[in-house]
């Protein structure tokens, strides 16, 4: 049976400075989300385990687990590739990513209306969770949706592209109980050139699946 493994950082843990700190990344990958990845593990030994036995009275259960660990171990391996230390501002046609660029000013009105979207649903997502920029792929058109205890409140096939980590393990050492400032810090570390690439790629798989028979 095919297992998770924790992914690399693309960068060492003093490359966010100043707007996360190098502790909070280490501790971040190493810990937080190495547990989602052995979650993720765990509970698909379980679930075989039930399968083999014919046992389904903690079906629920495990499939509420398989969801939480997997979700955070998918968005948490997308978040460390949407940062870069020397990412930031907004994305240009200049910096090859013209594409993206046109397709937030189409959905959202203006790059200033998606990052006031983005980061309001990011500060205010209740309890712990996320905002996210997605590609949807029956409209063709980027949302932002709100996840929330890595399960809820997301469209059925739409493709994150950009996450922002809102739970208290990704900021708190740092910015203490103040979440809108660590929301605000981390537009300047966004890494655009991975954004519109996930964007490129969304947008393709849904073009191939509209044509498959």
């Amino acid at each position: 049976m095919a297992t998770y493994t924790l992914p690399e950082l693309p960068y060492d843990y003093t490359a966010l400075e100043p707007v996360i700190d190098p502790q909070i990344v280490e501790l971040h990958h190493d810990k937080h989300h190495a547990a989602y990845v052995k979650g993720a593990n765990d509970t698909l030994e379980q679930l075989e385990e039930a399968r083999d036995k014919s046992s389904w009275g903690s079906i629920n259960g495990l499939e509420k687990n398989l969801a939480f660990h997997l979700s955070g171990h998918i968005l948490h391996s997308i978040y460390w590739h949407n940062m870069t230390g020397d990412g930031g501002g907004e994305p240009l046609a200049a910096d090859g990513v013209g594409e993206l660029a046109d397709a937030i000013a189409e959905s959202f009105g203006s790059f200033t209306g998606f990052k006031a979207q983005l980061t309001k649903a990011a500060a205010t997502t209740q309890g712990s969770g996320w905002g996210v920029l997605a590609f949807e792929p029956v409209s063709g058109r980027l949302i932002v949706e709100q996840i929330y205890d890595h399960q809820g409140n997301v469209g059925q096939g739409s493709v994150p592209i950009l996450v922002f980590d809102a739970w208290e393990h990704a900021f708190y050492l740092q910015y203490k109980n103040q979440k809108v400032d660590f929301i605000e810090a981390m537009w300047n570390v966004v890494n655009w050139q991975d954004v519109a690439k996930r964007y490129t790629a969304a947008k393709a798989r849904a073009n191939t699946l509209l044509l498959a028979p």
